[in-house]
């Protein structure tokens, strides 16, 4: 019998981590807690549990064994977690919301039309181009423009978003040519975050060659493009609705589509609910923009279009 659940919860985390000090970081304990915890389980079950190698720990196979159960039992816990919340029918609560930077950008700056009549709940917007866990609640809604291979969970296409190429007002753009646009300084994301959105059209655009310069953050691209120091592809609810920003170029091939992800035990959830809602309106009223079709600014000049 295990009188302490912690000890499993610290195996759990030894076995993906391998390192005593990454585990003590991850839940917030001593190093030697650690060690202690891991020595006590081991005395209870009566085998080693991991080789302690020079730089890792690293599973028996005793440990292998007990390591699935391990698992099934966390996600028992996550799961009776979700279901609780259901339980609760009352509005009242937090709703955690993760999408990209450029989609959270959007999200904040709609926030008072997103909260209309939803005071009760508070928001939680988590910025990031990572995967969470939607089955341990590291999210409540998922934002994404694919739909990932998940296990338990509901999807709802939002709309699609459209990409273009956008400079500030004052940066001076030869032209619309194929070699006239190669010449402009380009801003876009590092190799690692190649697979970000007008990155395989601006590798193939540019024959290759990597931007002039480059990031790893939609912020930072927006940001750098306001200064002038160069031209990037942009999607068009953050490029069209920056006063300090043209659009130069429409990019119709580059286009992603926008899904609003929950995990089935949550969808039900009244406050859940209330936000999937006030999201799937927000995305209809601002159809016109995401798709890249609302009026052009006075202060703006015409659209190029890239030519060959």
């Amino acid at each position: 019998m295990f009188e302490n659940w912690d000890d499993l919860r610290i195996f759990l985390a030894l076995a993906r981590e391998g390192k005593l000090t990454a585990v003590a970081k991850r839940l917030n304990v001593s190093h030697p807690t650690v060690a202690r915890r891991v020595k006590q389980l081991e005395t209870t079950v009566g085998a080693r549990l991991f080789d302690r190698l020079p730089d890792r720990f690293v599973l028996t196979a005793a440990g292998e064994g007990l390591l699935g159960d391990v698992q099934a039992m966390e996600e028992a816990a996550a799961s009776i977690h979700r279901r609780s919340a259901g339980m609760n029918g009352d509005t009242l609560g937090t709703v955690r919301i993760s999408a990209g930077e450029a989609m959270m950008d959007y999200f904040a700056r709609n926030l008072p039309r997103l909260r209309h009549n939803l005071n009760c709940i508070e928001f939680e917007l988590v910025a990031s181009h990572q995967l969470a866990n939607l089955s341990r609640r590291e999210a409540d809604l998922m934002i994404r423009d694919k739909v990932p291979d998940l296990a338990s969970i509901v999807t709802r296409k939002l709309g699609a978003a459209n990409y273009a190429i956008y400079a500030a007002l004052d940066l001076a753009v030869a032209g619309a040519s194929r070699d006239a646009l190669r010449k402009m300084t380009w801003i876009g994301f590092d190799e690692e975050h190649a697979y970000m959105p007008g990155q395989a059209w601006l590798h193939e655009f540019l024959e290759g060659k990597r931007p002039a310069i480059r990031t790893n953050d939609w912020q930072v691209l927006h940001e750098a493009t306001r200064s002038g120091a160069g031209i990037a592809i942009l999607p068009c609810y953050i490029g069209d609705a920056d006063t300090s920003l043209r659009r130069i170029a429409p990019l119709k091939e580059v286009v992603a589509e926008q899904w609003l992800l929950v995990h089935r035990d949550l969808r039900a959830l009244p406050r859940v609910r209330a936000v999937m809602d006030a999201i799937i309106r927000l995305f209809q009223e601002d159809r016109a923009l995401l798709e890249g079709r609302q009026a052009v600014r006075r202060n703006s000049k015409p659209a190029l279009r890239v030519v060959s």
